[in-house]
């Protein structure tokens, strides 16, 4: 089996579920694991929960040569403009995991998600993706603006927005870089220009990777469906209950800890 890092992104407001996020991880994932990164805007919080759990902090602003500050981004929605800066330089964040990593691939974790059975993310040297079945128009544009060709999801009713995904850094760096040989410049400025900023959700990081791999490398992934529950915050404290009880009885894979699911 294979040896894999893990990059978690994070800030505050997901520091009560990050030490269930990487307990889980290294109780389900079944590869060898590297290091597991915790990516956060300083915070002495966030570094000593990273220190306690043996984790490698990463000061968010050392990752790229770009910033939240240098993203502007506030769509309108019901009639107030929100600052969506950080949560479009979190998917900066993750898509440069190739530069932290030192393995061959590399797991992206949401911080608010903790896995509750077993996983795989690769088999005879094909990458596993999960996967949930919507249709969602304004990635798939975003998409076809990046890479001049449409993407493979919607016909299948694919979609790869499912809180973690496996990147595999040769593939990663293929996709970024013709990102920049088709816009003639740095990959995330292309996205930044390919982007519908009046559009609340205009783009998405692990649906590009996804389609990318669809579309050029089919025969290096298997698909499988996410199984993924959302639950309100107040529910971690029954962690091990819903563990034993969702990951036996129903299969789910995984349970997601929403800041916004009150």
């Amino acid at each position: 089996m294979n040896k894999i890092d893990i990059l978690i992104p994070v800030i505050e407001k997901d520091l009560e579920v990050l030490s269930y996020v990487i307990d889980s991880a290294r109780k389900h994932i079944r590869h060898p694991l590297g290091e597991i990164f915790v990516v956060a805007p300083e915070s002495c919080k966030i570094r000593k929960l990273s220190s306690e759990k043996n984790c490698k902090f990463i000061n968010e602003n050392s990752v790229l040569p770009i910033t939240k500050k240098d993203i502007v981004y506030s769509p309108k929605k019901r009639n107030t403009y929100i600052d969506r800066s950080g949560w479009l330089f979190q998917q900066f964040l993750k898509l440069s995991g190739d530069t932290l990593s030192m393995n061959e691939g590399f797991l992206v974790l949401d911080a608010d998600t903790v896995l509750i059975r077993p996983h795989v993310f690769e088999r005879d040297k094909k990458s596993v993706l999960f996967f949930r079945s919507l249709y969602y128009k304004p990635y798939f544009e975003t998409y076809k603006r990046l890479l001049g060709e449409d993407a493979a999801g919607p016909a299948q009713h694919i979609f790869f927005v499912s809180h973690y995904m496996y990147f595999k850094k040769k593939r990663l760096q293929e996709l970024k870089k013709r990102i920049e040989f088709k816009h003639q410049t740095d990959w995330y400025t292309a996205v930044l220009n390919s982007m519908n900023k009046n559009q609340w959700d205009s783009f998405s990081e692990f649906e590009t990777y996804g389609n990318f791999m669809m579309k050029n490398h089919l025969s290096e992934i298997i698909l499988k469906p996410r199984q993924n529950l959302s639950l309100t915050r107040n529910r971690l404290k029954d962690i091990s209950k819903i563990e034993k009880k969702l990951a036996n009885k129903y299969k789910i894979r995984s349970v997601s800890f929403h800041d916004w699911k009150k």
